[in-house]
């Protein structure tokens, strides 16, 4: 059993440093990363005909999804991005395409209205602050996605794919027992199974 305490503190020191090297990649890359997803596409995460797809819209210094959100709509695919309802809780999903309108949620987040639909997606683009070659991912230290991920891979298949700048990537992240991997990365520079990154 890990320590939980010794694990949550090691994860307070990185999350800074890594703050820090994504907002240096923002700056440099944001221009162009966003269409660079799109060229890579989500092919590599298997046969996308009807899957629901969520994305996310960018908080802070995040890579931006939602032109990819937009190609994937326009094949078809139904597309979502997540609102956080509560602490320690599992995400929400609610139907949403870029243009839509959205409101403020936590943190000033922008996310679809009340009343929007719910979905569980079948893919899910998952921000972070860090990864590793394991696919790990280092995140803001709610928990959202580890729970979201836990439950609904208990549901259904489902593939989740960490979203960065491949400067984002650590030799390895710190991780406990309830982390979740990633079943791939996707950055400006194409997608990555863990285990194999360069």
């Amino acid at each position: 059993m890990k320590d939980d305490r010794s694990i949550s503190d090691a994860k307070k020191l990185a999350r800074k440093t890594a703050g820090d090297v994504r907002k240096a990649a923002h700056e440099l890359l944001k221009a162009h990363a966003a269409q660079a997803l799109v060229d890579h596409g989500l092919d590599f995460a298997g046969d996308l005909t009807g899957k629901t797809i969520s994305g996310f819209i960018p908080y802070l210094s995040e890579i931006d999804t939602r032109p990819l959100l937009g190609q994937l709509g326009a094949r078809g695919c139904r597309t979502c991005v997540p609102v956080v309802i509560e602490n320690n809780t599992p995400l929400e999903f609610r139907t949403w395409a870029p243009g839509e309108p959205t409101v403020a949620g936590r943190w000033g987040i922008p996310v679809p209205p009340d009343g929007s639909a719910v979905v569980d997606p079948d893919v899910l683009l998952v921000p972070m602050l860090a990864f590793d070659i394991s696919g790990y991912r280092l995140g803001y230290g709610g928990g959202f996605y580890d729970r979201t991920l836990e439950k609904l891979r208990a549901m259904k298949p489902v593939v989740a794919v960490g979203v960065a700048y491949s400067a984002q990537q650590l030799d390895a992240v710190v991780c406990g027992d309830h982390d979740q991997p990633l079943d791939w990365i996707l950055t400006e520079k194409g997608p990555h199974k863990p285990g194999k990154l360069i």
